[in-house]
């Protein structure tokens, strides 16, 4: 077969440009298949409805804190572009609520703000400068860490809301919920 496919080649005159043929199938397999050569592209967030007590999930976290953390099931999403979309909604110890419509991107491990919630008429306020950003359990991220490595995101893949939402529901992270 490989001698026939050559004789055609000769036949038609083709067979000098046969490396330049394979340079450039080599070229557009890079361009088409290689996820460092094709630029990553977020999708578009439109804001959720604001949360209600009803369809807040407590979050377990790996730290001692006083604080409270809740993700709101209805504004939960998988999206795409390996963005996991959703409503946090903090309750201090001193009694203030924090609200907040985030994503956390699962390949770069890194967290941004859409939009911070008005708990007053409640109500969204976009993020002035909405940018992505590492975070760290050391530095005040410990909830954001937790949300990615036990229930968001599988080997920096994003996980399926409803997997997602199972496994916040059941209190349990993710590498101990069975499959």
């Amino acid at each position: 077969m490989r001698n026939r496919l050559l004789l055609i080649l000769l036949a038609c005159g083709l067979a000098g440009s046969l490396p330049g043929l394979a340079q450039t199938l080599w070229d557009g397999w890079d361009y088409k298949y290689d996820k460092e050569i094709l630029p990553w592209s977020e999708l578009v967030a439109d804001l959720p409805p604001y949360p209600s007590d009803s369809t807040l999930i407590p979050l377990e976290i790996d730290v001692v804190t006083p604080h409270r953390y809740f993700v709101d099931a209805k504004s939960l999403s998988s999206g795409k572009d390996g963005v996991v979309r959703y409503t946090l909604v903090v309750r201090t110890a001193g009694g203030a609520t924090n609200v907040s419509f985030e994503g956390i991107r699962c390949d770069s491990a890194e967290q941004k703000y859409y939009a911070i919630g008005r708990p007053a008429d409640r109500s969204w306020v976009r993020a002035r400068d909405p940018q992505w950003r590492t975070f760290s359990a050391r530095q005040g991220g410990a909830h954001h860490a937790s949300l990615y490595q036990w229930y968001f995101c599988k080997i920096r893949t994003a996980e399926p809301a409803d997997r997602i939402l199972r496994a916040l529901r059941a209190g349990i992270p993710r590498p101990q919920l069975l499959e």
